[in-house]
């Protein structure tokens, strides 16, 4: 029988393989977080719900913006049930501006499950909370490790880089390797109570001292155990990943007026579009439109609208994804035409309850201080 070899580890130092050093570091670690610990509005609950919409709300978003949605959002749906039984423009003009949409879509979906699925309390297993849409390894472990005490690791990004400095290794975590190993410290530096506490207390420590940049090793409690630190290449640890090429594009916006009230046409976009769920005003780019011609065209093909062009509104620039967006709004007049789910004339009083893109929100407000 052929035996495969076992693949080998990154290059990294392997004191944390040791029960006295992983002790250390964990006493080092919680003591640190007793005294400095933020207080935030989701910490210090066993509400499995409050903190797994802290989590959502969490992902690829800084803590500081967060705050405000996730008192408002728990304000408005204080229960998962609460969060089932909502429509989806609600949710989703709740979300409006903390951007990354699918994750409020997703979180609303689980909402359902939950109701349908769980009776109304967000489940208590790990297979069954990782079964919910929009719950990966991390969120999962995060969400029962904090609310439920149970001993599972996380690896996000503010541990990934603590735990990657610590044991010093030099491959980046997006190597399957490198993820691994992170996820096997992550899993044995774990106490055998308290799972949660340690959990927060490392993502802490990565947000607030073991930055990306000049992390603040002097401050740090786990100076003496970071093998990085000892070797002087904790700022070239976890190392650079590949820089996004941005590419610049042009698209063109036609905010179309009934031409006998001050009422604008805007749809809901479709699912597999940009910003699905949302609402917005006609809107195109490349390969669609190159021009506001194009755009005014195919406008018009699309919604069935018969449009008069007129004067350039506003130009806004802005990012998405990997590109670097100028948006040309332009003024148009076209006779209303039947309403429908997907389709509405509403006056900028009105748009102000429909959830629409950041985008679409800056033009909104451009129409409600132009019809004054």
């Amino acid at each position: 029988m052929t035996v495969l070899p076992t693949p080998a580890s990154p290059p990294h130092d392997a004191r944390w393989q040791q029960a006295t050093w992983r002790a250390g570091v964990r006493r080092r670690l919680l003591a640190w977080f007793a005294e400095h610990a933020r207080t935030l509005p989701w910490r210090g609950t066993d509400d499995r719900y409050r903190v797994w919409l802290s989590e959502i709300m969490l992902q690829q978003t800084q803590v500081v913006t967060v705050i405000p949605y996730f008192e408002r959002f728990v304000k408005r749906f204080p229960t998962v049930n609460d969060l089932a039984e909502a429509d989806e423009a609600t949710v989703m003009q709740l979300w409006e501006g903390l951007g990354y949409y699918r994750r409020a879509r997703q979180l609303h979906a689980a909402a359902k499950v939950v109701a349908e699925q769980h009776g109304g309390v967000f489940p208590n297993d790990y297979d069954a909370v990782l079964a919910l849409p929009g719950i990966g390894r991390y969120t999962a472990g995060a969400i029962l490790s904090i609310a439920s005490g149970q001993r599972l690791p996380i690896v996000e990004a503010n541990t990934q880089r603590l735990y990657s400095r610590l044991i010093a290794s030099t491959t980046h975590p997006s190597e399957k390797e490198a993820a691994n190993l992170l996820w096997e410290f992550a899993a044995a530096i774990l106490p055998r109570s308290g799972s949660g506490t340690l959990n927060q207390a490392a993502m802490e420590l990565g947000a607030l001292l073991c930055t990306p940049q000049q992390p603040k090793c002097l401050l740090c409690p786990l100076r003496s155990d970071c093998a990085a630190h000892a070797q002087g290449i904790e700022t070239k640890i976890p190392g650079k990943v590949k820089r996004i090429a941005y590419e610049q594009r042009a698209e063109f916006a036609v905010l179309v007026r009934d031409r006998l009230a001050p009422k604008y046409f805007v749809y809901r976009v479709p699912a597999g579009e940009r910003w699905a769920g949302l609402w917005d005003f006609p809107r195109f780019g490349p390969p669609a439109a190159q021009s506001i011609d194009d755009a005014v065209r195919r406008a018009g093909e699309r919604f069935g609208l018969v449009i008069e062009l007129g004067k350039k509104a506003k130009t806004i620039r802005h990012g998405v994804t990997k590109y670097r967006i100028t948006l040309e709004a332009f003024h148009a007049l076209a006779d209303a035409t039947p309403e429908s789910d997907d389709h509405r004339w509403l006056s900028p009083e009105e748009l102000k309850a429909l959830p629409l893109s950041v985008t679409g929100r800056k033009l909104a407000l451009e129409l409600a201080k132009a019809e004054g």
